[in-house]
Protein backbone atom coordinates (compact mmCIF):
# COMPACT_ATOMS: atom_id res chain seq x y z
CA UNK A 1 0.00 0.00 0.00
CA UNK A 2 1.10 3.56 -0.72
CA UNK A 3 0.12 6.54 1.42
CA UNK A 4 0.76 9.89 -0.25
CA UNK A 5 0.44 12.95 1.98
CA UNK A 6 0.66 16.54 0.79
CA UNK A 7 0.92 19.49 3.13
CA UNK A 8 -1.28 22.30 1.88
CA UNK A 9 0.51 25.10 -0.01
CA UNK A 10 1.37 28.49 1.54
CA UNK A 11 -1.51 30.42 3.11
CA UNK A 12 -2.40 34.11 3.14
CA UNK A 13 -1.41 34.60 6.79
CA UNK A 14 1.51 36.50 8.26
CA UNK A 15 4.45 34.36 9.29
CA UNK A 16 4.54 33.58 12.99
CA UNK A 17 0.77 33.37 13.49
CA UNK A 18 -0.81 30.31 15.09
CA UNK A 19 -3.70 29.42 12.83
CA UNK A 20 -4.35 25.69 13.50
CA UNK A 21 -8.03 25.11 12.72
CA UNK A 22 -8.71 28.69 11.65
CA UNK A 23 -10.00 28.48 8.07
CA UNK A 24 -7.47 30.68 6.29
CA UNK A 25 -7.23 30.99 2.50
CA UNK A 26 -4.41 29.87 0.27
CA UNK A 27 -2.01 32.58 -0.84
CA UNK A 28 -2.28 31.52 -4.50
CA UNK A 29 -4.89 30.02 -6.83
CA UNK A 30 -5.79 26.41 -5.99
CA UNK A 31 -5.95 25.29 -9.64
CA UNK A 32 -2.47 26.59 -10.45
CA UNK A 33 -1.09 25.04 -7.26
CA UNK A 34 -2.78 21.70 -8.04
CA UNK A 35 -1.33 21.70 -11.53
CA UNK A 36 2.19 22.25 -10.15
CA UNK A 37 1.65 19.50 -7.54
CA UNK A 38 0.46 17.08 -10.23
CA UNK A 39 3.56 17.78 -12.31
CA UNK A 40 5.83 17.17 -9.30
CA UNK A 41 4.04 13.92 -8.44
CA UNK A 42 4.37 12.72 -12.03
CA UNK A 43 8.09 13.53 -12.04
CA UNK A 44 8.50 11.55 -8.78
CA UNK A 45 6.50 8.57 -10.13
CA UNK A 46 4.00 8.84 -7.29
CA UNK A 47 1.25 6.24 -7.78
CA UNK A 48 -1.81 7.62 -9.54
CA UNK A 49 -4.76 8.63 -7.42
CA UNK A 50 -7.65 6.35 -8.36
CA UNK A 51 -9.93 6.56 -5.33
CA UNK A 52 -10.08 10.34 -4.95
CA UNK A 53 -8.27 12.67 -2.59
CA UNK A 54 -8.86 12.63 1.15
CA UNK A 55 -8.66 16.06 2.73
CA UNK A 56 -9.16 18.23 5.75
CA UNK A 57 -12.35 20.28 5.57
CA UNK A 58 -10.34 23.51 5.89
CA UNK A 59 -10.32 25.43 2.61
CA UNK A 60 -6.52 25.40 2.29
CA UNK A 61 -6.69 21.60 1.91
CA UNK A 62 -10.17 20.92 0.51
CA UNK A 63 -9.70 23.37 -2.38
CA UNK A 64 -6.47 21.64 -3.44
CA UNK A 65 -8.07 18.18 -3.22
CA UNK A 66 -10.96 19.37 -5.38
CA UNK A 67 -8.62 21.05 -7.88
CA UNK A 68 -6.54 17.86 -8.19
CA UNK A 69 -9.61 16.20 -9.66
CA UNK A 70 -11.72 13.19 -8.92
CA UNK A 71 -13.75 12.74 -5.77
CA UNK A 72 -12.73 14.74 -2.71
CA UNK A 73 -13.32 12.78 0.51
CA UNK A 74 -13.54 15.53 3.14
CA UNK A 75 -13.02 14.35 6.71
CA UNK A 76 -12.92 16.52 9.84
CA UNK A 77 -10.47 14.09 11.46
CA UNK A 78 -7.83 15.40 9.02
CA UNK A 79 -8.12 18.99 10.28
CA UNK A 80 -5.09 20.55 11.94
CA UNK A 81 -4.72 20.56 15.72
CA UNK A 82 -7.11 22.87 17.55
CA UNK A 83 -5.05 25.50 19.39
CA UNK A 84 -8.04 26.99 21.22
CA UNK A 85 -7.41 30.55 22.49
CA UNK A 86 -4.09 30.71 20.60
CA UNK A 87 -5.79 30.52 17.19
CA UNK A 88 -5.10 33.65 15.15
CA UNK A 89 -2.54 35.01 17.61
CA UNK A 90 1.12 35.66 16.92
CA UNK A 91 3.26 33.04 18.65
CA UNK A 92 5.53 35.71 20.12
CA UNK A 93 2.53 37.41 21.80
CA UNK A 94 1.42 34.26 23.64
CA UNK A 95 2.50 34.15 27.28
CA UNK A 96 5.85 32.33 27.35
CA UNK A 97 4.88 30.51 30.57
CA UNK A 98 1.92 28.94 28.76
CA UNK A 99 4.08 27.81 25.88
CA UNK A 100 6.60 26.36 28.34
CA UNK A 101 3.83 24.50 30.18
CA UNK A 102 2.72 23.03 26.88
CA UNK A 103 6.27 22.02 25.96
CA UNK A 104 6.78 20.39 29.37
CA UNK A 105 3.94 17.94 28.66
CA UNK A 106 3.46 18.13 24.90
CA UNK A 107 1.39 14.93 24.88
CA UNK A 108 -1.30 15.98 27.34
CA UNK A 109 -1.08 19.69 28.19
CA UNK A 110 -3.74 22.04 26.82
CA UNK A 111 -2.92 25.52 28.13
CA UNK A 112 -4.63 26.98 25.07
CA UNK A 113 -7.90 25.16 25.81
CA UNK A 114 -7.86 23.29 22.50
CA UNK A 115 -6.63 19.75 21.86
CA UNK A 116 -3.69 18.01 23.42
CA UNK A 117 -1.28 16.29 21.09
CA UNK A 118 -2.63 12.93 22.32
CA UNK A 119 -6.23 13.94 21.49
CA UNK A 120 -5.18 15.24 18.08
CA UNK A 121 -3.22 12.07 17.30
CA UNK A 122 -6.13 9.89 18.41
CA UNK A 123 -8.51 11.40 15.85
CA UNK A 124 -5.92 11.37 13.02
CA UNK A 125 -5.01 7.73 13.71
CA UNK A 126 -8.72 6.83 13.88
CA UNK A 127 -9.06 8.23 10.34
CA UNK A 128 -6.03 6.20 9.22
CA UNK A 129 -7.28 2.96 10.79
CA UNK A 130 -10.72 3.33 9.23
CA UNK A 131 -9.58 4.50 5.80
CA UNK A 132 -6.28 2.87 4.92
CA UNK A 133 -6.85 -0.80 5.71
CA UNK A 134 -6.94 -2.68 2.43
CA UNK A 135 -6.62 -0.03 -0.24
CA UNK A 136 -3.67 -0.14 -2.64
CA UNK A 137 -3.13 3.63 -2.35
CA UNK A 138 -4.53 6.57 -0.39
CA UNK A 139 -3.85 10.21 -1.28
CA UNK A 140 -4.29 13.00 1.26
CA UNK A 141 -4.10 16.80 1.37
CA UNK A 142 -3.72 17.87 4.98
CA UNK A 143 -1.64 19.88 7.44
CA UNK A 144 1.88 19.60 8.78
CA UNK A 145 0.59 18.32 12.13
CA UNK A 146 -1.44 15.56 10.48
CA UNK A 147 1.49 14.45 8.32
CA UNK A 148 3.90 14.40 11.27
CA UNK A 149 1.50 12.50 13.55
CA UNK A 150 0.94 9.90 10.83
CA UNK A 151 4.71 9.64 10.24
CA UNK A 152 5.30 8.94 13.94
CA UNK A 153 2.50 6.39 14.00
CA UNK A 154 3.62 4.53 10.87
CA UNK A 155 7.30 4.49 11.79
CA UNK A 156 6.74 3.72 15.47
CA UNK A 157 8.64 6.73 16.77
CA UNK A 158 7.86 9.34 19.42
CA UNK A 159 5.50 12.05 18.21
CA UNK A 160 7.72 14.72 19.75
CA UNK A 161 10.53 13.66 17.41
CA UNK A 162 8.39 13.82 14.28
CA UNK A 163 7.05 17.27 15.24
CA UNK A 164 10.55 18.63 14.59
CA UNK A 165 10.90 17.22 11.07
CA UNK A 166 10.97 19.88 8.33
CA UNK A 167 7.92 19.96 6.09
CA UNK A 168 7.52 22.75 3.56
CA UNK A 169 4.23 24.13 2.32
CA UNK A 170 3.22 21.88 -0.58
CA UNK A 171 5.68 19.20 0.59
CA UNK A 172 4.99 15.68 -0.62
CA UNK A 173 5.48 12.76 1.76
CA UNK A 174 5.15 9.21 0.45
CA UNK A 175 5.03 6.07 2.57
CA UNK A 176 4.89 2.48 1.36
CA UNK A 177 3.95 -0.58 3.36
CA UNK A 178 6.37 -3.39 2.57
CA UNK A 179 5.12 -6.61 4.11
CA UNK A 180 4.21 -5.42 7.61
CA UNK A 181 6.48 -2.40 7.82
CA UNK A 182 6.12 1.16 6.63
CA UNK A 183 9.03 2.85 4.88
CA UNK A 184 9.53 6.43 3.77
CA UNK A 185 9.80 6.60 -0.01
CA UNK A 186 9.99 10.42 -0.11
CA UNK A 187 9.96 13.09 2.56
CA UNK A 188 9.31 16.77 1.92
CA UNK A 189 9.86 16.75 -1.84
Amino acid sequence: MDLVLIRHPRVAVDAGVCYGQTDVPLRDDAHGLASALSARMNALNVPACVDGWHASPLARCASIAQALGGVAHIDARLAEMNFGAWEGRAWDLIDRALIDAWADDIQHARPHGGESLAQFAQRVIAWFDETCGDRPAVHVVAHAGVVRVLAAHLLGIARESALQWPLEFGGIVWFRRVRDQWVVVRWNV
